[in-house]
């Protein structure tokens, strides 16, 4: 018998699966590991011989479970695991293949932790690798996230202070609805205490968290992506109205939910309600759409608009 097929080795399968997927049946843990459901229960029988709690639940949607108190075995990655995170963290921190801040720190030791083999090829990628970092990303200090984070899952509100983009520095209460990371940079969705306004808060820009006394309870179906982007695209300085002629459905393939929100005039035609501090930067995201559209309110797009077309034309001889 081999080491891999070997009760211990087919054991310590088990306890991997109930680790990363709490509830497997023995039914499941057959089917992974190609065993009878009969020598699967005996590997469950065989950690608990080795004193570690594995919990089992009756019924139909019953199964078994890692309980408290378990050490867990050390971390064991494939090279194409070890790769993953290296890519992955290369990706979103570009900086971390040299610098010292904490997630070049957390890489490092991971690369130690890994078996010669495999760290070799990760080591090679994260020595050799350039990654292009992204010009709108915005780290987030990992202190300050983390504490947000927590104050998330506890519905606990905090008190903020945060620095504009303009150099002012205020404190304000509000309700941290969620954490989003969206294109290089990391929001708070919020809810402001003091006038419940949904307010969206650059991570890179808060300066302090203070946990405070109060609780409260987030929407039950709050979906944090969409009302982060939806939130995006109002209160801005320009308002504007277009209609475009495509359904609605259509036309959000085209266009992000941070553009604005896109409402029915009937079926071939639909409505897009906005605001913008940047025009032309709009009559450019409204060039974009495949079929023709008409700026119906918002001087300030519309001129920019024309201006667009203008050059566009000139261009074109």
């Amino acid at each position: 018998m081999t080491a891999e097929t070997s009760p211990t080795s087919r054991a310590l399968q088990v306890l991997e699966l109930l680790q990363n997927q709490p509830g497997t049946t023995a039914g499941q843990l057959a089917e992974a590991l190609g065993v009878t459901e009969r020598a699967a229960r005996r590997y469950v029988g065989i950690l608990r011989e080795a004193e570690i709690p594995i919990l089992s639940t009756r019924g139909r949607y019953g199964g078994y479970a890692v309980g408290r108190g378990v050490r867990l075995p050390p971390l064991v990655f494939s090279a194409t695991e070890a790769l993953g995170i290296v890519m992955a963290v290369l990706e979103g921190h570009p900086d971390a293949a040299e610098s010292g801040d904490p997630v070049a720190d957390a890489l490092r030791k991971i690369m130690r932790a890994l078996p010669e083999a495999v760290a070799a090829q990760a080591e090679l990628v994260r020595r050799t690798a350039r990654p292009a970092p992204n010009r709108h990303a915005a780290p987030a200090d990992p202190s300050i996230t983390a504490q947000l984070v927590n104050a998330c899952s506890m519905h606990r509100v905090v008190r903020l202070g945060y620095r504009a983009e303009d150099g002012r520095e205020w404190a304000s209460e509000a309700e941290p609805w969620a954490v989003v990371v969206r294109q290089g940079r990391w929001y708070l969705l919020a809810r402001r205490t003091s006038n419940h306004e949904l307010r969206t808060y650059r991570l890179d820009r808060v300066r302090t968290v203070t946990l405070q006394d109060a609780e409260f309870e987030p929407p039950a179906d709050l979906d944090p992506v969409a009302v982060l982007e939806e939130n995006f695209a109002t209160g801005w300085e320009f308002g504007v109205e277009v209609v475009i002629s495509a359904p609605a459905e259509r036309a959000a393939q085209w266009l992000s939910r941070t553009v604005g929100r896109l409402e029915p005039v009937d079926d071939d035609s639909c409505r897009l309600v906005g605001s913008t501090s940047d025009p032309g930067w709009y009559a450019e995201v409204l060039a974009a759409i495949p079929v023709p559209f008409r700026v119906v309110e918002g001087d300030e797009v519309r001129t920019a608009v024309r201006a667009l077309a203008a050059r566009l034309r000139k261009a074109a001889g």
